[in-house]
């Protein structure tokens, strides 16, 4: 049975893709800040897991992460690098000093810290795959109150690209997923924080774009499980995607975000 660990997963996207992964049989590795909450998530999986406190900025944590998963399992085959934090209600200059290093910290260190860990360790076991979960800002794109967080994500785009390279022929499979806007805990969150009148203003565009975790994540694990090609980029909302929804009818009368009471 394949085992795979994803950091950030006792909510929003990281969750939706551990019960993903564990609907498909998969023993899955449950991690958070909160090592109480880790277990819970992991124990309601339809396949229990194990769960794991954890803090991704502390690199002695994440390689212990990997023995305890080595302990419990014999063996990782995926590792995904999803454990992230996003601020984005603020412009750079008002953003506190307490979300800059908390963005910078856990999108970055925590991405680099657990790619240096599972590559290492996959090398020696003879092979697996790591996935690094990027986000807005990875394309480049500059957006609205995102200038920090998307500094982090574009950061984490040249760094997958750079680990692909370096480790181009080996036996470790590097790939990066884009979600795309999904509807999550964060999200939410951050819209609730928002500006008065930001969300109505782009209710449209929300509805048009965004998703439900649960419909996307089962799609992102599919696609994960499937790839046997090194360097691959797993993109939900592409351009083409982009282009159909905002000319096609049904989706531009979309109400997502109705399940929410937003």
């Amino acid at each position: 049975m394949a085992v795979v660990v994803v950091t950030g997963s006792t909510k929003g996207v990281g969750r939706g893709l551990a019960e993903a992964f564990a609907a498909r049989g998969l023993d899955v590795v449950v991690t958070g800040r909160s090592a109480h909450e880790a277990d819970g998530v992991a124990a309601g999986l339809a396949r229990p897991g194990l769960g794991y406190g954890l803090d991704v900025t502390d690199p002695t944590a994440v390689q212990a992460l990997w023995d305890a998963a080595r302990e419990r399992y014999g063996r990782v085959d995926i590792w995904v690098n999803n454990a992230g934090v996003a601020h984005t209600t603020n412009t750079i200059v008002e953003t506190s000093v307490d979300d800059v290093r908390a963005m910078v910290t856990t999108n970055m260190l925590g991405t680099i810290y657990g790619s240096q860990v599972a590559v290492r360790a996959m090398t020696v076991q003879g092979g697996g795959k790591v996935f690094n979960v990027l986000g807005g800002g990875s394309d480049g794109r500059i957006r609205e109150f995102m200038g920090v967080y998307g500094s982090t994500k574009r950061g984490l785009k040249m760094f997958t690209d750079a680990l692909v390279k370096e480790t181009a022929g080996g036996p470790v499979l590097v790939g990066e997923i884009r979600p795309g806007i999904l509807i999550s805990d964060g999200w939410l969150r951050e819209a609730q924080r928002a500006r008065p009148g930001y969300v109505e203003a782009n209710r449209r565009a929300i509805n048009t774009l965004s998703d439900h975790v649960d419909d996307v994540a089962p799609w992102l694990v599919d696609q994960v499980l499937a790839t046997t090609t090194h360097g691959r980029a797993i993109a939900w909302l592409t351009t083409g995607k982009i282009v159909t929804r905002f000319s096609t009818a049904p989706f531009s009368k979309r109400d997502v975000l109705s399940r929410y009471e937003v």
